[in-house]
């Protein structure tokens, strides 16, 4: 009875896919996990006689906790429009087609968000605004988006795994009674190798594959030129968001405040273009007023003159958040009837009859943290569940609570990214602009994350160590 909700949402989710294809995030995987709470809400209530009360409140817990998540996403959508319009992104774009050579291409993009993110902490950020530069210098030298978005997931998701500031770090750890630095020592197992792996993959495909790029560069630079005001002194904007950073100011503050550093160096620097998004005739404070704030929320269209840099410079502002933040209240609302109804709890005692082993109980942390993403759509809920579940588990066969804080980092955190309606694949896909099926098979690291920490299980490397 209790798989049942679980069954409608993977029932309706392939539909909606077979039938809606990129366009399911717009609005259809929403309405299949509504649905799919409301089937587990007749469930809990004619089999287990809850009451709508106490449904209804887990539920609304559960949309209330993600308050803070749906007011950085909207932040990110703003800081997406105004660092391009005010020309910190074109600049980084600019620069970095000079810089970087094609053949290594992929690995550079790879290492430089791996040293953005394990500073930053943040995957998220650093797909915002490097990434987004990155994928103007990719399709620039003729890469496919897939490769170079898998590229800058992979580095992004493998710095912000390993770093002490990462809220998904954090979390591991301390749900799992693990200490911070033991918890990231005890990834390096697993984490360091599959990243290798990975960069080897990226470095022989960048050696092997016949980029025409030349004249993309030439194009690419001359519609930036000619569009924006190009200077390195733009890029005094990022530096000071990562001094912001790493002096651990709160995420909402620097968003925030790179938000409105980036609009004040448009309104000075790109005042013409800021003028032309407003639709205004004449140059006026209030068409200043207008511009900025369409930047922010709204959908802007710039032209280059380059079709393929007019797609890579559109942004989508706020508004371009919400499916993303809908998806969320979706999300969590369906994560509150599961938790409500006790059907997750039920389900798991299924699982863990299964566990005989170190490799059986990594594994089956593992895909219970990857069911949790397809079905729950979040990774934080994720990695909460799957480590209240094992927890006991683990301390009674005798392992460190630092393994099942790992099994839960790679189970949960690099794969959220890879589900097309979980919060972080449908937001990585709208900043980068390409679809999560396109650059999932180029995420190497991401999908062979799990797969390394299932097999170290079975070789039994490292398992039973003290940690700390």
């Amino acid at each position: 009875m209790s798989f049942i909700p679980f069954l409608v949402l993977i029932i309706l989710i392939s539909c909606c896919v077979a039938v809606f294809g990129n366009a399911t995030l717009d609005g259809a995987s929403q309405v299949s996990i509504l649905v799919a709470s409301a089937v587990s809400v007749l469930v809990g209530h004619f089999s287990k006689r809850l009451s709508w009360e106490n449904l209804e409140r887990e539920m609304t817990k559960k949309i209330a906790s993600c308050t803070p998540a749906i007011i950085i996403l909207l932040l990110i959508g703003a800081i997406g429009g105004t660092w391009m319009v005010s020309g910190i992104v074109p600049t980084m774009i600019y620069y970095g087609m000079q810089i970087i050579r094609p053949e290594v291409f992929l690995v550079s993009s790879s290492l430089l968000c791996a040293l953005v993110s394990l500073m930053i902490g943040s995957s998220w950020t650093t797909v915002a605004t490097i990434g987004v530069a990155l994928m103007g210098i990719g399709k620039a030298h003729g890469f496919d988006d897939g490769w170079i978005a898998g590229s800058i997931i992979t580095g992004a998701y493998f710095g912000d795994k390993l770093s002490p500031l990462s809220d998904t770090t954090v979390l591991a750890s301390s749900v799992s009674g693990t200490p911070l630095f033991t918890h990231i020592r005890y990834m390096l197992y697993t984490t360091v190798p599959t990243y290798c792996i990975s960069l080897t993959i990226f470095l022989v495909a960048g050696l092997s594959m016949t980029v025409d790029g030349h004249g993309n560069v030439a194009e690419f630079m001359d519609g930036l030129e000619h569009t924006f005001v190009i200077s390195p002194w733009l890029l005094l904007v990022p530096v000071l968001t990562g001094i912001m950073i790493a002096r651990r100011w709160p995420p909402m503050v620097v968003l925030f405040l790179a938000i409105f550093l980036a609009a004040v160096v448009g309104l000075v620097v790109q005042t013409p273009l800021v003028h032309q998004i407003s639709g205004e005739s004449g140059e006026s404070l209030y068409a200043s007023y207008k511009g900025m704030m369409q930047v922010c929320y709204g959908s802007t269209n710039i032209d280059t003159g380059v079709p393929m840099l007019n797609e890579l410079v559109h942004t989508r502002g706020m508004g371009g958040m919400m499916p993303t933040v809908w998806l969320i209240i979706c999300a969590q609302t369906f994560g509150g009837a599961l938790t409500a109804t006790g059907q997750l709890r039920d389900f798991m005692r299924i699982v863990l009859r299964f566990v005989r082993g170190t490799a059986s109980l990594v594994a089956s942390t593992i895909g219970t943290a990857v069911f949790c993403n397809i079905a729950l759509a979040d990774q934080f809920l994720s990695i909460v569940l799957s480590s209240q579940m094992f927890r006991d588990t683990y301390k009674k066969m005798g392992y460190e609570p630092c393994l099942l804080s790992r099994s839960c980092e790679d189970g949960a955190t690099v794969t959220s990214v890879l589900v097309p309606w979980n919060t972080c694949g449908l937001t990585q896909s709208t900043v980068l602009g390409v679809a999560t099926l396109t650059y999932l098979p180029y995420c190497f690291f991401n999908f062979l994350s799990p797969l390394t920490s299932i097999f170290v299980a079975i070789i039994g490397w490292k398992i039973r160590r003290k940690c700390g």
